[in-house]
């Protein structure tokens, strides 16, 4: 670990000092991302996130600002129905490309990238071998039901409470056990050298490490505890569900702290990044956690990418099993401190069911129209989504479930349906929020990020659905930002988790409203779900 102990204040210190003094605590102006300039010499921290839909760069300042940002769209496949994959060769050169058109618009103004941080797509499987950097199959991403039958059959069989009690996790599909078992099954790996199953944080430290010649082999307790193969208590993986599921655990990454310094970025990978540490690595809604400051049990935060994710800090000792509700590692500090562990709610498909509307029903241009045509008709008039294009998560778990759309009419259009479709992610919140206060989590208020946060619409109705104030996050990057600020942490660029929580802005608070319409929605809405 690096850490700084001087009485020198250096430039970067002192434009921190500077931006900490201005914004400190304040609720801040709507988000804007810098354009790099060259009047003054600022240390950048880098934030690799390597999402489900898209792989971006976003840099930010030692405020925890956002100053640039490099975005590509990742391509989707779908072989049979039910069935996700992704080109785990593309998210690297995705990655590597953001990278590259980043660090070089730093170096262009004089700025000095000092660290990096990852964040991923979770539980989506790699399959590769690492002598030869073969891959051995595509990315089964999380959204995947290729594996839900043999879930129902381990299930059958009486193994779910021994997984619940190690992992804190539900047997299901999306998490990651199951498609490495089935990868093992269909014998992918057999003539692999070094045989690897890892998710996508392991991968990109592998390949951005240096691949086959210096690459590391390693991953994190927040990334681990979606693979349903690590012991909560341990935080190391477990012997008993490496047999359960039939996968050798020297197939797996090491596990290491979340904040520590993995390795360095390789010169033949990123030549403008050359030797730069990697210090973080978070899954990505844990990252989200962390960026929207969520440092004290009880906080809660959303997120709408995706799909739609709410974890609420849990502090650092194993919460009891929650009905509806998954267990998971938030982060892992090392020397900073304990681990900390989070509850979760997780709905499948929020953004993705946006991205529905446009590319395959061609109701709206780009996803930024959504709110625009749901606001040009007072209600959804009867409409109903569920959006269980995968299935149902939290606090469902119906692998089963599949996507409707009900209560069509002559009467409705494209403003009904795309009403109703932001009517049911604040529903599918709801869910979860109920669940929580259900499970004893006082919910004071919701922090709020994620691209379909930016709909005041969408705030306005998860306000009044769930009881509670939604705070929304001045940076809608909560993902990046968690990841970029817990590298600064490891390299001393802030001093504390205090610190952090001081840098923490809103962009707007949300109260709720008179709930006596959306209650009447919402029952339509579970009696919609009972239906899929």
């Amino acid at each position: 670990m690096l850490c700084y102990y001087s009485t020198v204040i250096t430039p970067s210190q002192l434009y921190f000092i500077v931006f900490s003094s201005i914004f400190l605590r304040r609720p801040a102006s709507p988000v804007t991302t810098r354009k790099l300039t060259s009047l003054t010499l600022v240390d950048l921290i880098l934030a690799l996130d390597a999402g489900t839909s898209g792989v971006r760069t976003v840099a930010f300042d030692p405020a925890a600002h956002v100053v640039d940002t490099a975005y590509r769209e990742l391509t989707q496949y779908f072989p049979e129905p039910g069935q996700v994959e992704h080109d785990a060769a593309e998210i690297a050169d995705l990655a590597v490309a953001t990278l590259r058109e980043v660090a070089t618009n730093a170096r262009h103004a004089g700025h000095r990238v000092v660290a990096l941080g990852i964040t991923n797509q979770r539980e989506t499987t790699v399959a590769f071998d690492r002598e030869s950097g073969h891959l051995a199959h595509r990315a089964i991403v999380w959204q995947d039901r290729r594996t839900s039958s043999y879930c129902d059959e381990l299930a059958t069989n009486g193994h779910q409470p021994a997984v619940r009690a190690t992992t804190g996790l539900v047997l299901d599909s999306y998490f990651s056990a199951t498609k490495m078992h089935w990868l093992l099954q269909h014998g992918v790996l057999d003539r692999s050298v070094a045989p690897s199953l890892a998710t996508v944080d392991t991968w990109l430290l592998w390949w951005l490490t240096g691949s086959t010649e210096d690459g590391v082999f390693a991953t994190e307790p927040s990334n681990a505890s979606r693979t349903m193969l690590m012991d909560l208590d341990t935080l190391e993986w477990s012997p008993a569900m490496s047999a359960l599921f039939g996968v050798p655990s020297e197939m797996l990454a090491a596990i290491k702290p979340s904040s520590t310094t993995f390795g360095t970025v390789h010169a033949d990978v990123v030549p403008e990044l050359a030797g730069v540490p990697i210090t973080a690595i978070l899954g990505d809604q844990q990252a989200a956690l962390f960026g929207q400051a969520c440092f004290s049990p009880g906080l809660v935060k959303a997120t709408y990418g995706t799909g739609a994710f709410v974890l609420a800090n849990a502090g650092d000792a194993v919460p009891a099993v929650v009905d509806g509700l998954i267990t998971t590692v938030a982060w892992d500090l090392g020397e900073f401190g304990p681990a900390t562990y989070a509850l979760e709610g997780s709905a499948f498909v929020a953004g993705a069911a946006v991205q529905w509307l446009r590319d395959e029903l061609g109701f709206i241009a780009s996803s930024e129209d959504l709110e625009p045509l749901a606001l040009s008709v007072e209600n959804s008039g009867g409409v109903q989504i569920v959006p269980a294009f995968t299935g149902l998560g939290s606090p469902f778990w119906r692998s089963d479930a599949r996507g409707s759309v009900t209560g069509l009419s002559r009467g409705v259009g494209r403003g009904q349906i795309a009403r109703a479709l932001v009517e049911a992610l604040a529903y599918q919140v709801r869910a979860m929020t109920d669940a929580f206060k259900g499970a004893g989590v006082n919910l004071a208020e919701l922090r709020c990020d994620g691209g379909a946060a930016a709909m005041d619409l969408l705030m306005q109705l998860q306000a009044t659905n769930s009881r509670v104030p939604v705070v929304r996050s001045r940076s809608l990057e909560a993902t990046a930002r968690g990841a970029a600020t817990l590298a600064g942490l490891e390299i001393g660029l802030f001093g504390s988790l205090e610190d952090l929580g001081g840098l923490w802005e809103f962009d707007r608070r949300f109260e709720p409203e008179e709930p006596l319409f959306v209650d009447a929605g919402y029952a339509a809405w579970c009696r919609a779900v009972e239906r899929a």
